[in-house]
């Protein structure tokens, strides 16, 4: 078995908690690069994305980049469309990502824009 690096150690070790608090609510999963973030909230019970926004969109492209302004437009984007197919509580999924920054950011825009979690 391959040793595993410590983000692939924090990923593992934060969804595997999620899963056991979970109950039925969805997850708001993040991911982080050097030059875009992506958001989807997914149904993991039935194999899913319900929604998502990240910087790639076609009607962003090209004015954002990785910065905590795109971060926040991102939280917004992708609680408008979470709340357009009615999901309202979800459980934040940071991945192997540290909460601060632009997952912060995120994540309170996401609340912002209705979310509960």
């Amino acid at each position: 078995m391959a040793k595993l690096s410590l983000f692939e150690r924090r990923r593992r070790r934060v969804r595997t908690s999620l899963r056991k608090r979970a109950g039925d609510r969805l997850r708001l999963s993040i991911h982080r690069s050097g030059k875009h973030i992506y958001a989807q909230v997914i149904d993991d019970k039935e194999g899913r994305t319900v929604a998502s926004a990240s910087t790639i969109d076609k009607d962003v492209k090209g004015k954002t980049g990785a910065t905590v302004a795109s971060a926040q437009d991102v939280g917004k984007r992708v609680a408008e469309r979470a709340k357009a197919a009615g999901v309202t509580r979800v459980i934040f999924d940071r991945g192997g990502f540290l909460f601060h920054g632009r997952v912060k950011a995120l994540a309170d825009a996401a609340r912002e824009g209705g979310l509960e979690f």
